[in-house]
């Protein structure tokens, strides 16, 4: 009988190997799903905006947040209204 051996994969191999496959599902924009999710997108919904910033005050990408163009665009624009009328900071506080 033939034996097999199982050879260990460097861990740059293995890293590639993950990369190739993915990492979990797909990112969907949950905008285009259903009407109710665009319309809340909207400047005056500071809590739901917050949800799209960073820490530090950044609009997160397209492809973090798994938005379509469209609406991260809508999303973007949404962000600097409420920005100009003082509902969301544009930068972290620095202390």
């Amino acid at each position: 009988m033939t034996k097999k051996i199982k050879l260990k994969i460097s861990a740059r191999l293995f890293k590639k190997r993950q990369r190739r496959q993915g990492f979990g599902s797909a990112k969907h924009c949950r905008f285009c799903g259903s009407a109710e999710n665009a319309a809340t997108l909207d400047y005056k919904n500071a809590a739901f905006l917050r949800n799209f910033l960073t820490e530090r005050g950044k609009i997160l990408a397209a492809r973090i947040s798994g938005n379509c163009s469209l609406h991260q665009r809508a999303l973007s624009a949404s962000i600097r209204k409420s920005r100009v009328m003082a509902l969301l900071p544009y930068s972290a506080l620095q202390y």
